[in-house]
């Protein structure tokens, strides 16, 4: 079967790997396949062993291929927020005919422009985002192909991060037998696919609880603000009862799964189980509300840490208050928990597909549908990062076939009243959009 109109979204976590196929259908993401293994080789959510990570990925790469049904080649791999850093930038380039119109070209020249940055060696752009195109001092321009002009401007952000990062993920994927069709900054598509239209406009708050690290999100004005990373997450939970209760790490995280309660309130002191004690023949009896304050006390220190630094930036003002998501958000009382500590609204996202139905799925399932989503100027300027011109030059093409054709096939009379003539455009843009995103697949680099 060919997967060329799939979406492949890959989770490179701490504790696990995930991996989700997706088929595209109308504009709905259908999840088809689902892959998901024991990580190896990464630290606090950044590789730190290719060849163990690169393992890793294969496996849960093979299950997502046998419950798909298809081989999987490409990937798109979401990338932590780790030292990332947002910034402002701009680009101006001169249209160099005047009677020219701006071409897919001139887009991807103008993107290419604004990524000229004095970044340190250590350092690399990540991503870039068009707030607008100003074409002859007029903004607030979203797409500016067509017009005439004698000056277009890009005015947008890019998010820069460690080079080490950047080149770990690359070489554990490439030497997982990948190709890798595109990276996502995790907390961008997380926010876009758990906040509606309104948290996004108005301002909220993402906190993604995973297994090495917890990162805090803001989103305002449908864009990435700001991000705070802790260095604590759900393996440091797991020692914690290790550690207390005297237990094996896989005993640890078993009881922490099947018993715990991060709000101590809501656990039973009556309720007891055994733990599997280190020298012990016989297990020992530990009580639910025993564990619950093992399970606080660490969740308690992360959610303070955070909220100083969210305070620095007046960010638990905004209305939407909090979403919380990732493995540890699925603990009994999480949200009771954050409420207290944070002072504002809380709630906990779980995905509503089929087998999915867990947090830590949200990111890998969010990486697709995030990509899925990308339209002609989003992919254009994306393709300045790769440095190549081939996808500006195919949409030229395209739109250049299309309107010299189109005075050929629409009749003068039709034009002010005939619906099929305004759908069929439409239609034509979709089947553009899906072309495009396997072409920029192609050659991703």
């Amino acid at each position: 079967m060919d997967n060329s109109g799939m979406y492949v979204g890959l989770d490179i976590g701490t504790t696990s790997m995930k991996v989700i196929v997706a088929e595209n259908v109308k504009g709905q993401m259908n999840v088809i396949g689902v892959g998901n293994e024991r990580s190896n080789g990464v630290s606090r959510g950044v590789i730190v062993d290719i060849d163990k990570a690169a393992e890793a990925i294969q496996r849960a790469i093979r299950q997502a291929e046998e419950k798909a049904s298809i081989e999987i080649h490409d990937v798109i791999v979401g990338i932590p927020a780790n030292m990332l850093k947002i910034e402002t930038c701009s680009g101006m380039i001169a249209i160099d005919d005047q009677s020219r119109e701006i071409t897919g070209r001139d887009v991807r020249n103008v993107a290419a422009a604004a990524l000229i940055q004095s970044l340190p060696p250590e350092r690399e752009v990540v991503d870039i985002l068009a707030d607008e195109f100003v074409v002859d001092g007029f903004d607030g321009i979203k797409d500016p192909r067509g017009m005439v002009g004698v000056r277009l401007e890009l005015h947008g952000t890019i998010f820069t991060g460690p080079k080490t990062i950047m080149h770990n993920t690359r070489k554990a994927v490439e030497q997982a037998g990948l190709h890798l069709r595109g990276t996502v900054i995790n907390p961008m598509a997380q926010g876009m696919m758990v906040m509606n239209d309104g948290e996004q406009d108005f301002g909220t708050i993402l906190i993604d609880l995973g297994g090495g690290q917890s990162t805090a999100a803001v989103i305002h004005d449908h864009q990435l603000k700001y991000i705070d990373v802790d260095q604590e997450g759900g393996q440091f939970i797991t020692k914690d009862i290790s550690v207390v209760l005297n237990t094996s790490l896989d005993s640890a995280e078993k009881l922490k799964r099947d018993y715990g309660y991060a709000d101590s309130t809501q656990a039973s002191d009556e309720d007891e189980f055994p733990v599997d004690v280190v020298g012990q023949s016989q297990p020992t009896p530990v009580s639910e509300k025993y564990l619950a304050e093992i399970i606080e006390a660490r969740l308690d220190q992360i959610f303070k840490r955070l909220r100083a630094n969210l305070d620095k930036v007046q960010a638990l003002e905004l209305p939407g208050g909090i979403v919380l998501t990732g493995g540890v958000a699925a603990l009994p009382g999480i949200t009771e928990l954050a409420t207290d500590e944070f002072g504002t609204n809380v709630r906990v996202y779980v995905p509503d597909q089929m087998g999915l139905r867990h947090p830590s799925f949200t990111l890998a399932l969010a990486l697709v549908n995030y990509f899925g989503g990308l339209n002609e100027i989003d992919l254009l300027i994306k393709s300045a990062l790769t440095g190549s011109t081939q996808l500006a030059d195919e949409t030229d093409e395209i739109r250049q076939r299309e309107a010299e054709a189109a005075p050929r096939s629409s009749a003068p009379e039709a034009q002010p009243t005939s619906q099929s003539n305004v759908k069929k455009p439409k239609a034509k843009k979709n089947n553009r959009s899906d072309r495009f995103k396997k072409f920029f697949s192609d050659f991703f680099d």
